[in-house]
């Protein structure tokens, strides 16, 4: 049988076509717009998403047997406030995860609530990309809107519902909304009723190897496959990743650096980061997770290249920063160019570039983004640590770990070995495992994910380069504390 892991992304929507022994037959990926429509906010149109996925699952599914695919699979971007009328008409245009808006909900949430109070009831404290703060800025900044609103649903959720009709989520998108108790896995009425919210608004919650439904008949009709296509209640694009590289089971560590960047360690039982710095959520596998995220990961490489130095030709701008030349330079950047979450939970946190003087190149700059990111990725792994927590190991994903120089970067930074899987596509190869899984095809997840997921090639850090690092971290560690008192007035 044939399925179709889909990837619903900040940038685009990658759709994967795979067979039941896990090859990829065929990959279609459909850009969309993001808007800014003031510094700090970001919003994309939920319809947009509508529109090229079915586009993609049209042109993925183009000259095969249609009648082979069995099943559907999702991850995607989490947090994003999709918001329905009692019609099924998008209210207004989606707060997306890398969102600060909600900065003065979220210090309400945290001072007045009480972060105590909200690790109780949900397992994690607020941040401002979370959904509950943008509900609370909704109530007070849009009340008309907010008063019509029917349905709440996270973006992959979106297209789900549109799939199939029903109204669904999986716990490990759901964990990203702070209404969910995680440790339960159930919505928490107590952290509805602070943010305003009626349960009936809310989707009904699935394991993301769960089938919730089929194709409806227009659907079905419109893509041209059998109404009897399941469709799978999919994860929250991390724990997909983490499926999708077969981070499942308890003690595994999986560093995605895409848009945004994250640290994602799996636990076969719940457990709270107890300095609040990573979220603890569901995984897609029936377990759990400790996840820190850094809101700008690939995305500052991005803006680097193409907004700043107007090239698209990242390897030659890479060429001139050579093996000798890592650890020993003096320009740092902090990569904070949408605010920062993990480990600082600061909105209002900035980029900067420190460090420079006369002698500094574009090649120094450009060196200085790339471990920027890794000493991010830092942060977050040494806000993990703990004593029956030992991480020697990773795997890694995202568009920025096609860069050799940039692994080579973080697994020195880390002073981690690295392992790249043979299939790189993280969340749409996850969704497709969960989609196979769904269908019966695996038992469960983490059958699927050791049979299909490989390990193509390690890169091993350097211990003299380490060292370097080490020294450099320190450094590092110390120039953001220094800048926060210029968050707010900047």
């Amino acid at each position: 049988m044939l399925y179709i892991g889909i990837d619903l992304g900040t940038s685009a929507v990658k759709l994967l076509l795979v067979d039941g022994a896990g090859k990829i037959l065929k990959c279609v990926s459909r850009g969309y717009p993001i808007a800014f429509p003031r510094s700090g906010w970001a919003e994309q149109n939920p319809e947009d998403w509508l529109r090229e996925t079915i586009a993609g699952i049209l042109e993925l599914t183009d000259g095969c047997d249609k009648a082979q695919i069995a099943g559907i699979g999702a991850g995607g971007q989490m947090h994003g406030l999709v918001a329905l009328d009692k019609d099924d008409n998008v209210l207004r245009p989606a707060i997306l995860w890398n969102d600060g808006r909600a900065a003065e909900e979220t210090d309400y949430l945290n001072n007045a609530v009480g972060r105590e109070t909200l690790s109780r009831l949900t397992g994690n404290i607020a941040f401002a990309g979370f959904t509950a703060p943008k509900l609370l800025w909704l109530e007070r900044n849009e009340p008309a809107l907010f008063g019509r609103v029917d349905k709440i649903m996270l973006p992959k959720d979106y297209i789900n519902y549109k799939l199939t009709g029903v109204h669904c989520t999986d716990y490990s998108d759901a964990s990203g909304t702070l209404l969910l108790d995680v440790e339960h896995r159930r919505w928490s009425r107590e952290m509805l009723d602070i943010c305003a919210v009626r349960e009936e608004w809310l989707p009904r919650l699935f394991e993301s190897f769960a089938a919730v439904g089929t194709l409806t008949p227009a659907m079905a009709g419109a893509l041209g496959l059998s109404p009897g296509v399941k469709v799978a209640a999919g994860a929250g694009d991390n724990a997909a990743a983490a499926v999708g590289t077969g981070t499942v089971g308890s003690g595994r560590c999986n560093i995605s650096v895409g848009t945004s960047g994250t640290v994602f360690i799996s636990r076969g039982t719940f457990g709270p980061d107890k300095n609040n710095a990573l979220h603890a959520f569901a995984h897609a596998d029936g377990r759990f997770h400790l996840m820190g995220c850094m809101l700008s990961a690939a995305s500052c490489n991005k803006w680097w290249m193409e907004d700043i130095l107007r090239s698209a030709q990242y390897g030659s701008e890479q060429a001139p920063v050579t093996r000798d030349r890592l650890g020993c330079s003096h320009v740092y950047f902090l990569p904070y160019l949408m605010g920062e979450r993990s480990p600082h939970n600061d909105p209002a946190a900035r980029g900067a570039l420190i460090g420079l003087s006369m002698d500094s190149t574009r090649a120094d700059i450009t060196q200085a983004v790339l471990e920027g990111v890794a000493f991010g990725l830092r942060d977050m792994l040494e806000a993990a640590r703990a004593p029956d927590l030992r991480i020697e190991r990773s795997k890694i994903c995202g568009g920025g770990a096609r860069s050799p120089l940039w692994k080579e970067i973080i697994a020195n930074v880390l002073n981690l070995e690295l392992e790249c899987v043979e299939t790189e596509e993280g969340p749409s190869y996850g969704g497709a495992i969960l989609a196979a899984v769904a269908c019966g095809e695996y038992r469960s997840v983490q059958e699927a994910a050791e049979k299909l997921v490989k390990v193509a090639s390690i890169v091993k850090p350097d211990a003299d380069i380490a060292a370097r690092y080490d020294a450099r971290y320190q450094v590092y560690r110390d120039i953001y504390p220094a800048l926060k008192p210029l968050g707010k007035r900047l």
